[in-house]
This record gives structure tokens, sequence and C-alpha cells, in this order.
């Protein structure tokens, strides 16, 4: 497998290939997605929220993102490696945003992803001004939690459906190779899919999106705080880990282990 870049993952949307994408927060995580073919590694700040047990994702900081980052360029050959900005990353200046891109560049990564539209145009165009390729993220946005009430859908409504097409468009003129597309209506994420020529990255926008991407925990089985709808659990790895625990415990208390075929 050569080394994908931006211009190959562009290049799926024009082929009429979908793009498989799984987000990874360390280096053994990163080495079986590599060696698994996913073309699109993205180091997310769900971190907060799937390794380090938070509530949400508003607590992760440049310094946590660019740890995980560096992690996961260390398990990676291949893949495309996007990383999450984390909140107030990007939010208070330009200035702040494009020093931040940089220092996950430095830290590994090969594109960074922010969250917002129109609103976010400027930030996004001088980032990619910078040459730091740029994907966006519209529709439920994590890290506007407070102000949409919650993990709600957006998208509904005729106002919320204009507004989300004209964010994809802002973000497209702006510079951006790619675009998460969260929490929409189905014939919504269809639409702008359509629309847009820069490929779509859906995550509970139905199957209309260029492409997909799912937390690594959640498909696992490993985090089970919640279960959203959009997400399918391709095995439980959490019931595995913990028989074998179980097992060892059991081992050590009987006596079991170290055997001599562990001792020295």
């Amino acid at each position: 497998m050569k080394k994908i870049t931006i211009l190959d993952i562009m290049k799926m949307k024009g082929e009429g290939k979908k793009i498989p994408a799984l987000t990874a927060y360390d280096y053994p995580t990163a080495r079986i997605l590599d060696e698994a073919g996913i073309p699109l590694i993205l180091v997310g700040d769900s971190a907060g929220m799937v390794v380090a047990g938070c509530p949400n994702t508003l607590s992760v900081t440049m310094d946590e993102m660019m740890y995980h980052t560096r992690a996961v360029a260390r398990g990676n050959k291949n893949a495309l490696i996007v990383a999450d900005m984390p909140f107030l990353a990007y939010q208070i200046s330009v200035e702040d945003a494009k020093r931040n891109a940089g220092f996950l560049v430095r830290a590994g990564a090969e594109a960074i992803k922010l969250e917002g539209g129109l609103n976010r145009a400027d930030t996004i165009k001088a980032i990619v001004d910078m040459d730091i390729p740029v994907m966006g993220h519209i529709g439920l946005t994590p890290q506007s939690i407070h102000r949409m009430g919650g993990y709600r859908v957006q998208g509904r409504e005729k106002k919320q459906q204009k507004k989300l097409l004209g964010d994809a468009k802002a973000v497209e003129k702006a510079g951006a190779f790619s675009i998460v597309l969260e929490g929409i209506p189905a014939d919504l994420a269809e639409e702008i899919t359509e629309t847009i020529a820069i490929p779509t990255i859906g995550i509970g926008a139905g199957p209309r999106c260029d492409g997909q991407v799912l937390v690594i925990h959640d498909i696992l089985g490993l985090y089970d705080n919640v279960q959203p709808r959009f997400v399918k659990r391709y095995v439980d790895l959490k019931k595995s880990i913990s028989s074998a625990v179980n097992e060892y415990a059991d081992d050590v208390r009987q006596g079991r282990f170290p055997g001599k075929g562990h001792s020295f």
C-alpha cells in the first residue's frame, strides 16, 4: 500500500470509491488500522471521552492532542493522519489557529480538522494558506454542545438545512480538502455530497456520504457509556478483555501463574 495523501482522498470521490476512516489515539491501534488498509486515521479529540473518561471533548488540550498525534504517527506508515484542533485552539484568533495547526503538524499530523462552517471560513483559509491541509466539520459539532443543548441531530428544519448547505459551500471555498458531516439527516447529507466537489465523511449522516468515520472504541465495544444509534459494534472486546483479566487473576490466586515456563 502506498502512502495516502489528501490528493488520494480527494480522488476517491471522483472515482466513486468509498472512504473508510477510523479514530486512533495510540501507537498499537494506529499500527493495526494502517496494516488493515484504513486510508484515513483521525486523531480525534474524542480521546477526552473514550480514553480519559471526560463527559465531553471540551477539556481536551493542545498538549494532549499533540501527545496522541505523536503516538499515532509512530505507528503509521501509509494512512493519512488528520488531527483534531481541540476547543480553544482556534476559536480565539486566526493567529492562534495557525500556530496550533503548525504544532499538530510538527507532532506528526498531515492535516488538521476543525469544527464550524461559514464562521470558520477565514480560519480555514489562513491555515490552508500555510500549506496545511484542513478537513472541515459541520452539523453536530461536539465542541458546540452547550449551544446546541446536547448531542442533537442538526438540520431537521428548512432554515437549518439551508444554513448547513451554506456552511459546506463556505468550507469548500475556503480551501478544505474534505468535510465531516455529523448528526444530520441522510437526505441533507446526500444533497451536500452532491453539491460540493470535496469528499464528505459521514458520522451519523446516512449512507450517501463519500466516506464514513467512527470512533474505534465504539466499534470494538470498549466504550459503552453511550451507544449512538449510528454506531455498529463489530466485536465486544470489553467482554473478551474482562474474561482474560478474570482468568489471569484466578491463576495468580490459585498459584497457577507464573509456572515454570514463565520463570527464570
